[in-house]
């Protein structure tokens, strides 16, 4: 007996349907053909598995289809370093450096040259007189050692004020007037002389010329310095400033000649120099620090 229709040609087994719909012979001379099911389910077995391994192919390209955009996007996100060029702002968008604020130089100008005050009759405009160059009472050189101011002395006639061959230098070299002042402590005595013309290359050229041993000054005495200098050897310098040639001479009060064992009366000699000097280029100071305050 077999299932199926009647009459009609015999159902084979097919592989591809469901259990439940596959004709089944009952008949005693017809059994399931068993290899034909394992071929079957083979067949299906390897249909799956190509199946299963195109499918993974594909997957694992579209992962990494994916995995690129986003590397794309992400590297069109970043600063204008990856950017193409026509994307990055142009020079036009760029600070202008020739706008950039600019300074003014704070620096202060150089201070005035004081001797420059002092080195021609122009600027050297101050009043002046021996007085005025050498003021007060006494000097006081260091802590104690103290000199007391003698007599002054004003004169346009500078040959009055000199002897040996310096009437003559000074002379030659128009010198316009004549200053002198005397200090003196215990029994040293000094009498500075300042000699003045219109420009220092006058004064320069003063120095130069003269011989300390022959071209002097004279001693000047009075208000508490007794004569000196009148005939005993005594120590001279010359020496130049700007426009002022200035002179020293140094002597013993007793009329004791000066030797070279006499250091204590060339120091006295020496401070009244350098005295001198300083003075001068005082005056040259104020007149320098007037001329900056205007």
């Amino acid at each position: 007996m077999s299932y199926g229709q009647q009459g009609g040609p015999q159902s084979q087994w097919d592989p591809w349907k469901p259990q439940s719909q596959q004709p089944w012979n009952n008949g005693t001379d017809e059994t399931p053909d068993w290899a034909a099911l394992a071929e079957a389910s083979e067949t299906r077995n390897k249909r799956r598995r190509l199946l299963f391994i195109g499918g993974g192919a594909l997957a694992t390209v579209a992962i990494g289809a994916a995995v690129a955009v986003a590397v794309v996007s992400a590297n069109d996100s970043n600063d204008a370093s990856n950017k193409p060029a026509s994307d990055v702002p142009g020079s036009s968008g760029l600070p202008n450096q020739s706008t950039a604020p600019s300074f003014e130089s704070t620096s202060a100008p150089p201070p005035l040259d004081p001797k420059d005050f002092v080195s021609s009759k122009s600027k050297d405009t101050a009043p002046l007189s021996a007085q005025i160059l050498f003021p007060g009472t006494q000097l006081t050189v260091g802590e104690t050692t103290v000199y007391k101011k003698g007599a002054t002395d004003d004169t346009k006639n500078c040959s009055a004020a000199t002897k040996g061959g310096l009437p003559k230098i000074l002379t030659d070299n128009d010198c316009t007037s004549f200053m002198r002042v005397s200090y003196v402590k215990d029994d040293v005595a000094v009498t500075v002389g300042v000699a003045v013309f219109d420009n220092a290359a006058q004064a320069t050229k003063v120095k130069g010329k003269v011989n300390t041993k022959t071209d002097i000054i004279r001693s000047l005495s009075g208000k508490g310095i007794k004569d000196f200098c009148t005939s005993s050897v005594c120590l001279t310098t010359s020496n130049a400033y700007g426009r002022y040639a200035y002179f020293t001479i140094t002597g013993f009060t007793n009329g004791k000649d000066m030797t070279d064992k006499d250091t204590d009366a060339f120091q006295v000699g020496e401070n009244l120099e350098d005295f001198a000097f300083r003075q001068i280029h005082r005056r040259g100071e104020l007149q320098a620090s007037a001329a900056a305050g205007e």
